[in-house]
């Protein structure tokens, strides 16, 4: 039996179909057998799928082309091919393009509109993107979900909340007020200013959520670092029979980074896997930095990539930046050299947490191997990895590179200034810091909170304690900055304690506006093993124990204490004491445990390239 030969145009529709798909970018040698069936192109709608396929994949040569066929064959009054180029030319970052096509346009629509908003707002040109949907509205066109959606995620890159409630306004005017599209984009606009309890209000307003909703509440607080309502917005959603996919569990990982934070991750992790999902490339690859910035083991972090499924350039940089989160540079290097053997592009992504991680092992040779590998890739420019290299030298000790590093650099942020000072400040060049720091003020720069905690660990390096005290109480007059932490009331105890004023340190401590804890404490103790007053030090030591019990450095600092003072018994005592609780240091065989999870990894790798 004969089958009828289908036209050229079905195949064609039926090859754009699966490419779209697959994601793959459409074939030009496609585009070119078409043009030469005449009745491929000649049907509008077919052509409009092209453009809109070649816009969701940016081809932007395949989109030049395309236009110049919709010329050729007189199309140029149709609104929905127009529409498709003006989203095509938006979305390859041709905004010139997509303005000067969207102005010849004879006749527009909504959607047309939407399309050319969107595409200022996808290359954060912002306020241009404000402005044309104030304009659409001067000129009466109806508002969707989609325009009042983007005009919203332009006020969120601006973080102008009231601009937002403009908008949010309007849209309940246009009968908007209960669309989840405009709902979802308002929790994550209030979110971004920093209003999280009118992102909770919208969120509570929608009656039918669904797992968008839900996800960019999540976000919200991701972006805020409220990990315990995300934790517990995840329950609300199971128990209101939503289920979680893996863009849901991708904010809920992002709002953690903190050691306190390891046990939600292990609960997320237990989830993903229950559910089926843990093989998601993108979930792996989030675990995997999440993990290592709670302060995961190295044992820990293996196990997880061990299992990664698909091993691609995203993949590789987590895993280094994992190893930089746990400052492991010896398998940051190793990992970056089996990346670029397997083939993989490098960017300034991979060197930035490679750099680190180099730096917070002392990595020397190996960091300036890198830093001439940046200037080779020509990322030498780059303000991240310029900062990351200043870093570099100066944990590695070589403050004279990581100066001349900082003196090349065109355009310097404040990471820049506090990274020089910081480092100077560990390796004891106090003096330098604080000129560092003096020029920093100079320069019109405002420091922060981290610029001043190096100006006064310098200051208590060097025992300038007049001077730390004066930082210290400039950082507090100063009302555009937050509270000051208790780190910098750690270096004020250990300004005193250094100086041998250990009434005056203890004083300090007991009238901080704020909650103490073990650093000043320990400051204390330390002090009182250098200049030894053994009464001082005993009532530092029954703080610690209070605050943390199970830490075998405050034992062993009381001991030393009381041996400086010739209090031996009490020093064994102090010693048994220890035993008796079963306070240990880390043992031995959870090294040979990591070692061979190390050994493992390595070889997992390789069979990956």
């Amino acid at each position: 039996m004969n089958r009828k030969r289908k036209p050229f145009t079905y195949l064609l529709s039926r090859s754009l179909h699966t490419t779209r798909s697959n994601n793959a970018c459409v074939d030009l040698n496609q585009i070119a057998a078409a043009l030469q069936h005449p009745d491929s192109l000649q049907n509008p709608y077919t052509l409009n799928n092209i453009i809109s396929s070649c816009a969701k994949i940016c081809c932007f040569s395949t989109g030049v082309q395309l236009n110049a066929h919709v010329i050729k064959m007189g199309l140029q009054s149709n609104v929905h091919i127009n529409t498709s180029l003006v989203d095509l030319y938006g979305k390859s970052a041709e905004m010139s393009l997509a303005h000067k096509l969207f102005d010849e346009m004879p006749n527009r629509n909504a959607v047309t509109w939407n399309a050319l908003i969107s595409g200022y707002v996808t290359n954060r040109d912002s306020i241009t993107a404000i402005q044309l949907f104030m304009k659409m509205l001067r000129e009466g066109v109806l508002v969707t979900a989609f325009g009042v959606s983007a005009t919203l995620i332009a006020c969120a890159q601006l973080e102008d909340c009231d601009l937002g409630a403009q908008v949010q306004g309007m849209s309940w005017k246009s009968g908007l007020d209960f669309n989840m599209v405009v709902g979802s984009s308002l929790i994550d606009m209030y979110a971004k200013c920093g209003i999280i309890e009118d992102s909770r209000k919208v969120f509570e307003g929608i009656d039918d959520k669904n797992v968008v909703v839900w996800t960019s509440m999540m976000g919200g607080y991701a972006h805020n670092k409220c990990p315990t309502e995300a934790m517990v917005l995840t329950r609300e959603m199971s128990r209101a029979g939503v289920e979680a996919n893996f863009i849901t569990y991708n904010s809920l990982l992002s709002s953690l980074g903190c050691p306190e934070d390891l046990v939600h991750c292990k609960q997320i992790h237990s989830r993903v896997i229950r559910q089926g999902i843990a093989s998601n490339a993108y979930l792996a690859t989030t675990l995997v930095v999440v993990y290592s910035e709670c302060g995961c083991t190295l044992a820990e972090l293996y196990q997880i990539f061990y299992s990664a499924t698909l091993w691609d350039q995203i993949a590789w940089n987590a895993v280094i930046a994992g190893f930089s989160n746990l400052g492991i540079g010896v398998e940051a290097i190793t990992f970056f050299s089996q990346m670029r053997h397997g083939g993989f592009a490098v960017d300034y992504f991979t060197f930035s947490s490679l750099l680190k991680a180099l730096g917070h092992s002392s990595l020397l040779e190996e960091g300036k191997q890198t830093h001439a590998l940046v200037f080779k890739t020509g990322y030498i420019t780059n303000l991240n990895l310029q900062n990351g290299l200043v870093s570099m030298y100066a944990r590695c000790g070589k403050i004279d590179e990581a100066m001349k590093v900082f003196s090349s650099m065109n355009e310097r942020d404040l990471i820049s200034w506090n990274s020089l000072i910081t480092c100077c400040a560990q390796h004891g060049y106090g003096i330098e810091a604080i000129q560092i720091f003096e020029e920093l003020r100079s320069s019109g720069v405002k420091p922060n909170l981290t610029t001043f905690l190096a100006a006064l660990t310098a200051c208590s390096h060097v025992g300038l304690l007049e001077k730390g005290l004066e930082y210290f109480e400039w950082m507090k007059s100063d009302e555009s900055l937050p509270p000051a932490r208790l780190d910098h009331y750690a270096c004020v105890v250990d300004l005193y304690g250094r100086a041998g004023l250990l009434y005056e340190a203890e004083e300090f401590i007991n009238n901080m506006p704020i909650q103490e804890g073990p650093s000043v404490y320990k400051a204390l103790l330390s002090a009182c093993q250098h200049h030894g007053n053994k009464e001082i030090a005993l009532r530092s030591a029954r703080k610690l124990v209070e605050l943390c019990p199970n830490d075998p450095a405050i034992y062993v600092l009381l001991a030393n204490v009381l041996a400086n003072e010739g209090s031996w018994n009490d020093a064994a005592e102090v010693r048994k004491l220890m035993c008796d609780k079963g306070v240990r240091k880390r043992p031995v065989r959870q090294k040979k445990k990591e070692r061979e999870w190390s050994l493992r990894g390595r070889e997992a790798a390789r069979e990956c390239q």
